[in-house]
């Protein structure tokens, strides 16, 4: 029995029913709270088991139990989360990656109670793919490091239902392709003594389209005084480094003030003086250290 005739098989079953033939298929599974999605076991779901015995000893504890999958290599599925909300919803971005091929391969859908979507893949026999999380993007990856909670489960009374089984062929989702498509970290903003030493306008130009907010005053002062000891008047400054500063926020008035601040400046004052630069953060809405559930 595959993981869709399983969910197909969940409809008409008991979540303790399901999870002894979750279990007698192979695959690991733990309790959950009823109605809920936290474990209820002391290590949640790195306790996952097929053995039937423990299976039943813990729903004859707890007879009304959500049934959780540990994900990755443990069961041998990963699944993409779509997440739907107040916050924002996660299927404009899954028909971005469908659009780029990305989706190819799937198992089996299941319909969560909030409106969402886990689409189900085999997992990479090749290596492991760890969990993330894009905010942004209302998707995330579970993976090696997972678990979510599968039919017939419940919370708020609404229960996770299948709603496609695939019969084609299957294969693993390439989640790295998939969160660099949805979700790409954001520019580096290069380093100035990397970039900055001969006056290049074009690299100069560059790299002010770089700045972050906090950094375009000041940066976009420091790249006019390098084309100031270059010999460059105030209008060839604006005409160089105009655009990108405009292309990065900063109005008409504050470029032409701030190169006009750099030209009385003058290269005697400035040629070793270079602004310091923090290394970029990564970006936090693409990491998380919490259990990753469903």
């Amino acid at each position: 029995m595959n993981i869709g005739e399983l969910f197909l098989h969940a409809t008409s079953a008991s979540a303790r029913d399901a999870a002894y033939a979750f279990a007698d298929a192979g695959i690991p599974v733990f309790p959950c709270l009823p109605d809920g999605k936290r474990p209820l076991t002391p290590a949640g779901f790195h306790d996952a088991t097929t053995e039937l015995t423990i299976v039943r000893s813990w729903w004859a504890t707890w007879p009304r139990a959500n049934l959780g999958m540990p994900t990755g290599a443990a069961s041998g599925f990963d699944v993409i989360d779509v997440d739907t909300g107040d916050m924002g919803t996660g299927f404009t971005a899954l028909e971005s990656a469908r659009k780029a091929g990305l989706l190819d391969g799937e198992a089996a859908r299941v319909r969560t109670p909030s409106g969402g979507l886990h689409i189900y893949y085999p997992t990479d026999p090749d290596g492991d793919q760890r969990c993330w999380q894009s905010a942004f993007a209302h998707i995330d990856f579970r993976g090696e490091g997972g678990y979510i909670i599968v039919p017939p489960s419940t919370v708020r009374g609404i229960a996770y239902r299948l709603s496609v089984l695939r019969a084609g062929a299957q294969h693993p989702v390439d989640a790295t392709a998939l969160r660099e498509l949805i979700d790409p970290r954001p520019p580096q903003t290069p380093n100035p003594r990397d970039a900055i030493h001969h006056a290049d306008p074009d690299r100069l130009a560059r790299w002010v389209l770089h700045l972050q907010e906090g950094e375009r005053n000041h940066g976009l002062f420091w790249a006019s005084c390098r084309l100031v000891e270059a010999g460059y008047s105030p209008t060839a400054i604006e005409t160089t480094l105009g655009s990108a500063a405009a292309s990065v926020g900063l109005s008409a008035r504050e470029i032409a003030s701030t190169i006009r601040s750099a030209s009385r400046q003058g290269a005697p004052q400035t040629a070793t003086t270079s602004p310091t630069w923090n290394e970029p953060r990564a970006s936090t809405r693409r990491e998380s250290d919490a259990p990753w559930l469903a």
